[in-house]
């Protein structure tokens, strides 16, 4: 195997090893929030608010389909870390071709099953009647890249989980900057608006997602499995299984609750409203792309030194996260609240100044809680890694219940500002529920290894 791509996470410090660990993550993440970004940009530039709020309005649904792959491949990544950190590379390629199986099998049927349910779902959330069809459009041919999702978020999960973010990174700016090219001539030359955007993306899917797995196949030897070894193994099946489904759970919950809240943010019954929360949310993923990485880090970290039984190396690790978390909160809080209408600025048009208003109000209120965001991925990605599954699902049925009490009491009582407050409130509750299991220690004796 090559040095310069897998990463042993059991020696040197901990400190060191996150951080060179999340750099190329983040760089990875924030390009990959281009992937929306770009699309809210470009139709909220050179189409209109319409555009902009049926995008926003099909964002919950559709990690709600996806997560159940995102889910698998999260928990491919636990069992892998741990064998790799064990040093068992036989466990490993079982664990890989079994993830094949998996993950192609579960983005083929939920990307059936979401072709199907998408414009119920839409009804059901009460989607404005003006922006509907643009929304199903949309979500329909998003769809159609689940292969490409499952494929890239897959393979990126095997070789995070052995300590390499380099692969994935060159790939994702490639089509990343591909997408942005393609919306651009889709949107502003072809005139294809939403459906442009869409395809744009597509394409830019497959591509990250076949460059990722010709290169990682071409530099890690023991990734190279011959056709008539390439069988799911049927005790690390049930081990993906075990540990995806809880991760792909958690997903779900999550999105329930973001569904949860987009149906109340529809019932104010302005588009105005609809824009300017999606543009929030746009912002608010890109502020958590450093939580994100730093919990992609600290579950690759946890996962190889609890399979290698290096418990004091596990807590060292989990402090030097909370601390760049919380640095990082601190760091964020200003800018996001005195430069909140300058960035909401640049997915509007001059003359739709109202969105910007309602979202900067928003944004104000979010991200005095930046800090428990932060913990909410430190925390769920360490027990993740540590193999204990269960408190991570849990936390995210917390999200759904929060979220839902929260946004439905507080946007009767204060109006539309409620649906920050609820966002921001069950972010304090999550964050806590989560550093409180971490301080407990009930997740020494959770391993795969054994």
């Amino acid at each position: 195997m090559s040095r310069t791509l897998v990463r042993d996470m059991t020696k040197d410090r901990p400190l060191k090893l996150l951080l060179a660990f999340t750099g190329p993550m983040l760089i990875g993440n924030i390009f990959q929030q281009f992937y929306n970004m770009v699309d809210s940009i470009v139709v909220g530039k050179f189409v209109n608010k319409d555009a902009l709020a049926a995008i926003g309005a099909t964002g919950s649904s559709i990690f709600l389909i996806f997560g159940l792959t995102f889910g698998l491949s999260a928990g491919i990544s636990i069992v892998i870390s741990q064998y790799f950190g064990a040093g068992d590379y036989d466990n490993v390629r079982k664990s890989f071709a079994t993830a094949i199986y998996v993950v192609f099998l579960a983005s083929v049927i939920m990307g059936i099953a979401g072709f199907f349910v998408c414009r119920p779902l839409l009804e059901l959330l009460d989607t404005h009647p003006d922006i509907i069809d643009q929304s199903e459009l949309y979500m329909k041919l998003s769809l159609l890249g689940i292969l490409g999702i499952a494929g890239y978020n897959g393979m990126s999960a095997v070789l995070r989980a052995l300590g390499d973010t380099i692969t994935p990174l060159v790939f994702l700016i490639v089509a990343s900057v591909l997408n942005v090219i393609l919306d651009l001539i889709f949107v502003i030359a072809f005139h294809w608006n939403v459906a442009g955007v869409a395809i744009a993306t597509i394409i830019s899917q497959y591509v990250s997602a076949i460059g990722c797995i010709i290169y990682a196949l071409i530099k890690i030897k023991f990734l190279r499995i011959p056709i008539k070894e390439l069988k799911p193994d049927r005790d690390i099946f049930i081990k993906c299984i075990r540990f995806g489904i809880p991760v792909a759970l958690q997903n779900s919950f999550v999105s329930v609750s973001m569904l949860a809240l987009q149906s109340v943010i529809n019932s104010f019954n302005e588009t105005v409203i609809t824009a300017a929360y999606t543009v929030v949310n746009r912002i608010e993923q890109l502020v958590m792309q450093p939580f994100m990485s730093l919990g992609a880090a600290v579950a690759a970290f946890t996962g190889q030194n609890i399979g290698a039984k290096k418990l004091d190396r596990v807590k060292k690790g989990m402090k030097s996260a909370t601390v760049i978390a919380i640095i990082f909160s601190l760091v964020m809080l200003p800018v996001m609240y005195f430069c909140g209408q300058y960035i909401m600025m640049l997915f509007t048009k001059k003359d739709e100044f109202d969105v910007v208003l309602y979202g900067v109000e928003g944004i104000r209120i979010t991200c005095m809680f930046y800090s428990f965001l932060g913990m909410i991925f430190v925390t769920r990605n360490f027990l993740s890694g540590a193999g204990d599954i269960r408190i991570p699902m849990i936390m995210g049925l917390i999200e759904v219940v929060c979220r839902v009490i929260f946004s439905k009491y507080l946007s009767v009582t204060i109006g539309y500002r409620g649906i920050f407050l609820a966002t921001a409130l069950t972010w304090f509750v999550t964050g806590i529920v989560g550093t409180v299991r971490v301080l407990s220690g009930r997740w020494k004796n959770k391993s795969v290894v054994g």
